[in-house]
């Protein structure tokens, strides 16, 4: 299955069916009049969040999505059906953006959740509505509402608890081998991650959702390399491994300008926790070794851990402090969400 994240699309609620107009011609009844019956409602456009898509590359084939209109009323004062709506399925996960990128419209963050995005037509007036004292036999009547139309953006953003940053060739692919269900390619070579990749990590008797992403390298902000899209799929992620490569020519270097391209990308993930190990270990000396760490930790600021994915070296530690720094954001999530259940409903109000 191909990995697409990112499709746009076009979508059209269904108009409202047109009012009748009809006149009763039943024998005994004098007078007669107007029964002309409303138009049916044109169906929704509902965006729903399911289990068991992990891509948008279905919308790469279908671009265009239309809810049937209302039927017309009839005589008898028979009101029109009404349009069905129409359900798009999205992976969990999914933003829905404005045609300009500018504005998140809906963000669907768990299985089954659903918005009416754009609702139909209301059916228009048959002749029989029109009817007053004044007024006995009615001709005019309501052509239906037209429906909401536009073009919006799908973006994904892969919903995982732990992501891994680096430069190409760094470990990560490495590592979400060594520690997750994952089978991501690896290679001597840059760039052997083209696309994000999901593994479970089990781990103390808990599990947790890790995210290896393409590899980084100066100006990607600026589209070098593969560019920073990608970085879109760690924005959720509670913490952030950065993993750096201790064979490689600079290893402080390396450290900035994978958080230059961090800050350059914003959204927020300069805040996140983050732990930083020096992988591959096992290929230098001790000696070295302290030295590198000891000038990556002049440079963070913070505490840098030893690893070598290869040999199962420093992987328990590692994993110990993502699982940390995973159940306290889930701890703080679950008072979060105490709070919104006695304020209100947390829910979203779609449009």
């Amino acid at each position: 299955m191909h990995f697409l994240d990112q499709a746009k699309i076009f979508v059209r609620s269904g108009a409202g069916g047109p009012g009748a107009v009809s006149f009763r011609r039943e024998k005994y009844i004098e007078y007669g009049g107007p029964d002309g019956g409303n138009g049916g409602k044109g169906g929704d456009i509902i965006f729903e969040a399911v289990a068991g898509l992990n891509t948008l590359i279905d919308f790469r084939y279908t671009q265009h999505f239309r809810a049937p209109r209302g039927k017309g009323g009839a005589g008898g004062n028979r009101t029109g059906a009404g349009g069905d709506d129409l359900v798009i399925k999205v992976p969990v996960g999914t933003q829905i953006l404005s045609e300009d990128k500018e504005d998140v419209l809906a963000d669907f963050t768990k299985v089954g959740q659903r918005i009416v995005f754009m609702r139909g037509g209301d059916g228009g007036r048959g002749n029989l509505t029109y009817k007053t004292s004044t007024n006995r036999t009615p001709r005019q009547h309501g052509p239906g509402w037209p429906g909401a139309e536009g073009y919006v953006w799908l973006r994904l953003k892969l919903l995982a608890d732990a992501g891994l940053v680096g430069l190409p060739n760094a470990g990560k692919s490495t590592f979400i081998n060594a520690v997750t269900n994952a089978n991501a390619k690896v290679g001597d070579y840059p760039f052997t991650t083209t696309r994000p990749q999901l593994g479970v990590v089990r781990h103390r008797e808990r599990e947790f959702v890790i995210a290896d992403i393409p590899g980084l390298i100066e100006g990607a902000a600026e589209g070098a390399g593969i560019g920073d899209r990608f970085l879109g799929h760690i924005e959720r992620c509670q913490v952030l491994l950065h993993l750096i490569d201790a064979t490689s020519n600079d290893p402080v270097e390396a450290y900035d300008i994978v958080m230059g391209e961090l800050d350059a990308y914003g959204a927020g993930l300069l805040e996140k926790p983050m732990i930083i190990a020096l992988n591959k270990v096992d290929a230098i000396d001790d000696e070295l070794r302290d030295m590198l760490m000891h000038d990556l930790e002049e440079a963070s600021g913070v505490t840098v851990m030893p690893l070598s994915s290869a040999s199962g070296e420093g992987v328990e530690a590692i994993l110990d402090r993502l699982l940390a720094n995973i159940t306290k954001a889930r701890e703080v999530e679950a008072v979060a969400a105490g709070h919104d259940a006695e304020g209100g409903d947390g829910t979203w109000s779609p449009i």
